[in-house]
């Protein structure tokens, strides 16, 4: 039990890691590119995994620890799958921010906690009712969180519910693969993949050295916390736990993104904004929710 609680603070741990990230991302939203800002984080995270990796390997050396049998097909495979679909997400999440906000990302990014069980429908999985009444909260909150007057939609909005798609397919790679793999070794090879794959977006645009370097301080936290660090708690949270309660617990990040940006950013959401954002939480909330028991005539 003392083991489990372990892994839902590390879900817990990364959730609030991952809504602060939100005003780092938004800060950078208008000054470097997408594909730059997500190729710099992630290229940093897969550096500190790396010299954490290899600091790691020395110490066990050291203290004859038995090298664990590695099951290097799974390692590569679902590094390279979860990290391909991570650089769609995040840098569809960076095209998002820089014209919905951080705090609104942070909700509608927040909807693969509705979309993993719904797709779980193709892996034979069928979602309990409780579910199908979250994906109707979460349609009508989306309403009232992206959806204008005269019925238009903005475009930041459409990439992030693309983005939460995104997700949606890296939280079932992992959660498949790191049943398979170590997850520090599968967090690492997930950013290499993200960091080669977002560099080659980041080609086509035209960045110069004095926007990066306006913006260092936060890549260098999205890139140690949110990458190097967040990511990783995501792997070791999802490892033989309740894949339920720790959904539940990543959903937190949407509250904690909305708050961030409110508390350091200034950005407060009007009206309506609020009241799709508490549709959108009750509907994640519901849908991680049990569903309930039918009742069984007692035998006679």
């Amino acid at each position: 039990m003392k083991y489990l609680w372990k892994q839902y603070a590390c879900a817990l741990l990364a959730a609030l890691i991952w809504g602060t990230a939100f005003v780092a991302q938004d800060m950078c939203s208008d000054t470097i590119g997408p594909f730059t800002f997500n190729a710099l984080r992630s290229a940093i995270g897969m550096i500190f995994l790396g010299i954490f990796l290899l600091t790691r390997d020395v110490i066990r050396k050291k203290v004859h620890y038995p090298t664990p049998k590695r099951n290097q097909k799974a390692l590569w495979t679902g590094g390279i799958l979860s990290g391909i679909f991570l650089s769609a997400a995040t840098n569809l999440q960076q095209f998002g921010i820089g014209d919905s906000g951080g705090g609104k990302a942070a909700f509608i990014t927040t909807l693969y906690i509705v979309l993993v069980p719904i797709f779980g429908l193709f892996l034979k999985k069928k979602p309990p009712v409780t579910v199908w009444a979250g994906v109707v909260l979460a349609a009508v909150g989306l309403y009232f969180l992206s959806i204008k007057e005269g019925f238009t939609v903005a475009t930041g909005d459409l990439f992030l519910m693309a983005c939460a798609v995104m997700f949606t397919f890296q939280i079932l790679i992992l959660d498949y693969y790191a049943q398979k793999a170590d997850g520090i070794e599968l967090s690492f090879v997930q950013f290499v993949a993200m960091s080669l794959t977002s560099a080659l977006g980041a080609l086509f645009e035209n960045t110069d050295l004095s926007a990066i370097l306006a913006c260092a301080w936060p890549i260098l936290y999205v890139g140690i916390f949110s990458c190097g660090i967040a990511y990783t708690l995501q792997i070791i949270s999802q490892k033989g736990t309740n894949p339920t309660i720790v959904s539940l617990l990543f959903s937190v990040e949407s509250v904690f993104g909305l708050a961030a940006t409110a508390l350091i950013l200034g950005t407060i959401p009007s009206s309506r904004e609020w009241i799709g954002c508490a549709l959108l939480l009750g509907a994640l909330v519901l849908a991680q929710l049990p569903a309930p028991r039918k009742k069984t005539k007692k035998a006679e």
